[in-house]
């Protein structure tokens, strides 16, 4: 069983999360890297404490230099969420056009909306994850 896609290896071997099948706009396949930002880790404090989302929007620009040789054939969207919810702008305006395609096939309007929320749940319960990590317990030889 393989996570991501075959056939969008970079020269590290690296390759984004996903792809579709089916042309997302102007005739490319779109790929996308999902990232989420732990906004208090050492590294990102002082960004954080900037702007909400300005760690979003860094590592969203990480991932389009990392894989700005996909351009040529994808229609490439980072997709990068901080652990206590902001999204990048690109995210945002994606999840939202994605949500208005479902909903033309679907009928309902509120498919944005159900993706975003879909959305806060992974972070919650990712974040309960990180917390729950936090703890050790004495004695345990796992923590």
């Amino acid at each position: 069983m393989r996570k991501e896609p075959a056939g969008l290896a970079l020269k590290d071997g690296k390759r984004p999360d996903g792809c579709t099948i089916v042309p997302w706009r102007g005739g490319k396949l779109l790929a996308w890297d999902v990232t989420v930002c732990t906004t208090v880790a050492d590294s990102y404090v002082a960004t954080s404490s900037q702007s909400a989302g300005s760690v979003a929007e860094q590592a969203a620009d990480r991932k389009c230099q990392k894989y700005a040789e996909l351009s040529v054939a994808y229609d490439f969207q980072p997709v990068a969420v901080e652990t206590h919810r902001p999204m990048d702008e690109s995210a945002v305006r994606f999840v939202g056009d994605l949500g208005r395609k479902i909903s033309e096939h679907s009928g309902d309007q509120l498919e944005s909306h159900f993706l975003f929320q879909r959305i806060s749940v992974l972070l919650q319960r990712f974040n309960s994850i990180l917390f729950h990590e936090t703890f050790s317990v004495e004695g345990d030889s796992h923590a």
